[in-house]
């Protein structure tokens, strides 16, 4: 097959995120626009010559079509094989797990997450490095910087892989292995809980709602709940992957699965709630008529890890992102670990998973993870939440009332103002990064500020920098609010806030009246209301 070089030129925008490059999907069809970046990724981390690559996506619209355009671009530039997913699927966790398994030099992940999907909606695409994790700042910084000088992509003029059909074929000289999507993340699964125990679970009666948002998930929580361990048939709800997700948002929060919410508030709640997002990375945990903050979970699998075979022997150490509750902080303190606080983004926890330094990591938004994989895993802690509880023969609500009662409770929400305008989102935050110096011992709104910063991070591994990565402000008595511009959107700008508040007693308390006086007290210094043009947030969770 003859190798075609196509002359183009760069296109503005193509810097990846904090997940990859993101972009309406209209965006991504245009013609070459996919092509740039995808040979921009070739060059960004020394050419795929002789390389083995997983690919692999959630499924949105653009998806089939995208991985086709992929698989040509590998073939022409000298791929040696290429691992994808039936049907172009993999979740992210799935595909995370397939490098690492198969020793694969890295591979494209085709999603953008939690964003609607749609040919009106979103679309994106990520490379991850062969640890199984998101690119690092140097990969994403090289593959972007090729961007800005390219001028010529290469392809091969074939027609469409069978990607419906399991096993090998070749494009060109490149072997193309279409694997089974599930069957290696849910082996993995199986040695990592006590499945035993779980079927006994469900034999006993236990009642799950799982909704799997008509995204990724679907076919693996099916595979694993229902056809392993024998919840009831039809505890995913939702179960199977749509283009569109069913014209829903893909974002387990209580705003976006109002039906699992409905469910287990509910008269005649199942025992155990749970969703998942778009592609398969991030859990939303709910007990009957008790919702679990994602800091929360993350707090209480640290916990209690230890009752699941898989870290039977103790847990390393823990991480979060920063904007992440310190409620875990507390856990790793009492259990004498390390903790780590990181600026959001996945592939900040890679480096510490491969030194050994942390098996437990978690972000607010929803995502929690170990070491088995080097992304975040919606199923994994779905899993652990069922395998303790099964141990503990506990509620939701118990465990979380026992958790509160030994460690204190944080009271957490995150405030979201979507699609503001960039130049009013960044000069708030320059402005208030200005006046953090002056802020120290100063009272606002009842409260005194005890601490002030940009936070920067430094790599405990390897020594790299990340700066300006939020605004965090700390007030006596344990009380703190996060301020940062999410780079997950795709319009405008996304002014994300975080409030916390620590109780050492009062456990009962609505969190939004808990959390009244530091969401006063950041409106008196930011500014919010105003700045933003909202009178209130667009997402609260």
């Amino acid at each position: 097959m003859q190798v075609t070089r196509v002359a183009t030129q760069p296109i503005e925008g193509q810097k990846p995120g904090t997940s990859g490059l993101r972009k309406k999907t209209r965006v991504f069809m245009q013609a070459g626009y996919l092509e740039n970046f995808v040979q921009s990724i070739w060059s960004g981390i020394g050419g795929v010559d002789g390389r083995v690559l997983v690919v692999g996506g959630d499924g949105r619209y653009f998806n089939d079509a995208a991985i086709q355009v992929i698989l040509r671009m590998a073939a022409a530039s000298g791929a040696a094989k290429v691992i994808v997913g039936q049907d172009g699927l993999l979740s992210t966790p799935a595909a995370s797990n397939l490098i690492r398994k198969r020793g694969a030099d890295g591979g494209v992940i085709l999603s953008a997450s939690h964003n609607p999907g749609g040919p009106d909606e979103d679309f994106g695409i990520k490379y991850n490095t062969p640890n199984g994790g998101p690119a690092p700042e140097a990969v994403t910084d090289a593959i972007y910087a090729a961007t800005q000088s390219i001028d010529h992509y290469l392809t091969l003029e074939t027609p469409d892989i069978d990607l419906s059909t399991l096993g090998e074929t070749r494009v060109g000289a490149m072997v193309v292995e279409v694997v089974d999507p599930v069957a290696d993340y849910a082996a993995l699964m199986e040695e990592l809980f006590d499945f035993n125990a779980l079927r006994a679970l469900f034999v006993s009666g236990y009642k799950v709602h799982f909704d799997a948002m008509h995204a990724i998930t679907g076919p693996y929580a099916v595979e694993i709940l229902e056809n392993r361990l024998g919840a009831a048939k039809g505890s995913v709800k939702n179960a199977v992957p749509l283009p569109d997700f069913g014209g829903g948002h893909p974002d387990p929060n209580p705003v976006w699965a109002k039906e699992l919410m409905a469910a287990m508030y509910g008269a005649d709640a199942p025992d155990f709630g749970a969703a998942s997002d778009g592609d398969g990375d991030r859990n939303m945990i709910v007990g009957k008529s008790c919702y679990v903050t994602p800091s929360d979970s993350l707090a209480v699998l640290a916990a209690n890890a230890h009752l699941a075979p898989g870290y039977a022997t103790g847990l390393k150490g823990v991480a979060r992102s920063m904007p992440t509750s310190c409620a875990v902080d507390r856990v790793a303190e009492a259990r004498g670990m390390a903790c780590y606080a990181t600026p959001t983004g996945w592939k900040f926890f890679g480096n510490l998973l491969d030194a050994g330094l942390a098996t437990l990591c978690g972000e607010e938004s929803a995502g929690t993870g170990s070491d088995h994989v080097r992304e975040k895993d919606g199923l994994w802690a779905v899993l652990m939440w069922l395998n303790i509880l099964a141990v503990k023969r506990m509620s939701v609500g118990e465990v979380m009332a026992e958790h509160w009662a030994e460690f204190g409770r944080t009271y957490y929400s995150r405030h979201d103002y979507e699609a503001i305008d960039s130049q009013a989102a960044n000069g708030l935050m320059d402005d208030l990064r200005a006046a953090l110096p002056d802020l120290i011992g100063r009272e606002v709104a009842g409260l005194v500020v005890q601490s002030a910063e940009d936070f920067s991070y430094t790599d405990p591994v390897d020594g790299s920098t990340a700066a300006r990565q939020g605004i965090q402000i700390s007030f006596e008595g344990g009380a703190r609010v996060v301020l940062r511009l999410s780079g997950t959107g795709t319009e405008g700008a996304t002014l994300r806030v975080y409030l916390e508040r620590f109780d050492a007693r009062d456990f009962g308390q609505d969190p939004q009246a808990a959390l009244a006086p530091v969401a006063a007290a950041i409106e008196a210094l930011a500014g919010i209301k105003a700045r933003s043009g909202r009178d209130a947030p667009d997402v609260i969770t």
